[in-house]
């Protein structure tokens, strides 16, 4: 008995709700003194009297979040429900960019008691469901949403099982979104299963390609980026929200280009034709007859390149962040000697846990991200491409030249960029635009390359996006 009460491992059951601020290192670097000013003022006069009203307990703060304890799952929901749409009143007044907005996660779960601090996978849990949550929403754990329904009119939708980052067994998630009726339910995701299903192709050369299809409607192929997985990406707060977006209304297919995520990676040939030629493999092989082609950054190239040899497929363009020229193709000589040192950055950094590289890549594509999305960026380099295939997937990009296709698209074109994009510059979408007969330009307000749900640009592009796509009349589903 020496020892042993004292010794004793104290747990307890608790609904624990993770709290963060979606793009909090975008706000700082604005207006630092005023983002902590306003942000210790809403904790003080909305947060703080919200948690204590539903008898939560704070845990500890984390800078621009908060770790919060309940023993009522029932309070702890009507807790984060209530400090959103009390966040949703407030912001209404103030502009898009300057506004703060929580994310929140709720789990319940056995933790571990360390003093006054909490431990264990519960909290873990909850800090993963808080950055699946879009901006001022919420996502919960199945445990949570089975332990509510029917006790509160708060509506959830179903995401189906997850896989959290970190977590070892599948999780499934319910989500609450702020412009959702009390009693509006419907499917976020695609309808009527959320699994899509991964199938593989062959191209001309021999290489095997990987597709994935999901969601029902009239089809919409997304060629691939520079660096994606079929798998990884579904699941990442950096492509994630695009993904389920599109698959709501549309038959989505997608595909890892060679040398990419489930696509071979042993392959002789990763040119611009090649890219072309897997585009047409794909179609083929998802039985697309007329479809709205999606493209986003290097993917524009060879989808207008596609478009223009089959109009009589494409019903649709939509490019976003993309080029007609290669940064080697601009005549600067700046701008070639960048792209030199960045392949030299590739090929040593590529895939490495270093901290440096991380923040040299991170910083350009998405200076906004939140530390969760440069994580997730930070991974999806060592699981989807080898250093050496970045190198000539980066090469590929940087010596492409489709100006003289530009005038040749035919099909109805819609052209997003953001004014301060880090990667692409925002004259050369535009210039892309006006050179394609009676393309529509929107600017968007933003400056990551890879568009995050966590910035204003997102509800924008998402609308013009929608509404283009809706137009599309024209449109049949595999296999038609």
């Amino acid at each position: 008995m020496t020892g042993s009460h004292a010794e004793r491992v104290h747990r307890r059951l608790v609904a624990i709700l993770a709290a963060d601020v979606v793009g909090y290192s975008r706000l700082v670097g604005q207006d630092e003194a005023g983002t902590i000013a306003r942000l210790k003022a809403l904790r003080q006069e909305v947060v703080d009297p919200s948690i204590a009203r539903f008898d939560g307990r704070v845990v500890k703060n984390t800078g621009d979040g908060v770790l919060v304890e309940f023993p009522s799952v029932v309070d702890a929901i009507d807790n984060a429900v209530e400090l959103q749409r009390a966040m949703q009143r407030l912001n209404a007044a103030v502009p898009a960019d300057e506004r703060i907005v929580f994310r929140v996660g709720v789990h319940m779960g056995d933790i571990l008691i360390d003093g006054d601090d909490i431990l264990g996978d519960g909290v873990n849990v909850a800090a993963r469901l808080e950055a699946m949550a879009e901006p001022g929403g919420l996502c919960v754990s199945d445990a949570v949403y089975q332990s509510v329904e029917g006790k509160n009119e708060v509506a959830f939708d179903d995401l189906g099982e997850l896989r959290l980052k970190n977590i070892a067994k599948p999780i499934r998630v319910w989500r609450w979104r702020p412009d959702a009726g009390e009693t509006w339910r419907r499917a976020v995701m695609a309808p009527p299963k959320v699994e899509q299903q991964i199938k593989f192709c062959t191209a001309p050369d021999g290489v095997s390609i990987a597709y994935a299809v999901v969601g029902q409607g009239p089809p919409l192929l997304k060629a691939p980026n520079w660096m994606h997985h079929l798998e990884y990406d579904w699941q990442s707060p950096i492509w994630g929200h695009l993904l389920r977006a599109l698959a709501k209304d549309h038959t989505l297919v997608r595909f890892d280009q060679r040398g990419n995520g489930l696509s071979d990676w042993d392959v002789p040939d990763i040119s611009f034709q090649a890219h072309v030629s897997d585009l047409e493999t794909v179609a083929d092989a998802a039985g697309l007859d007329r479809f709205a082609l999606l493209a986003i950054s290097q993917g524009c190239s060879f989808s207008i390149a596609y478009a223009v040899r089959h109009p009589e497929r494409v019903t649709r363009l939509v490019l976003y962040g993309g080029f007609s020229r290669g940064m080697r193709q601009l005549g600067s000589e700046k701008l070639a000697q960048r792209a030199a040192a960045e392949e030299v950055i590739i090929r040593q950094g590529w895939g490495q846990n270093n901290p440096a590289f991380r923040q040299y890549f991170t910083t350009r594509f998405m200076p906004g991200a939140t530390k969760e999305q440069m994580d997730w960026f930070n991974e999806l380099q060592r699981i989807t491409v080898s250093p050496g295939n970045a190198v000539r997937l980066w090469q590929t990009a940087n010596n492409v030249n489709v100006v003289d296709l530009l005038g040749r698209v035919s099909v109805p074109t819609l052209v997003l960029h953001c004014r301060d994009d880090g990667i692409v510059r925002f004259e050369e979408g535009r210039r892309m635009a006006a050179m394609i007969p009676n393309a529509r330009f929107v600017a968007l307000d933003g400056e990551n390359h890879v568009i995050l749900e966590n910035e204003p640009a997102w509800p924008r592009f998402l609308q013009e996006v929608t509404a283009f796509l809706a137009a599309d009349d024209g449109g049949e589903g595999p296999g038609a």
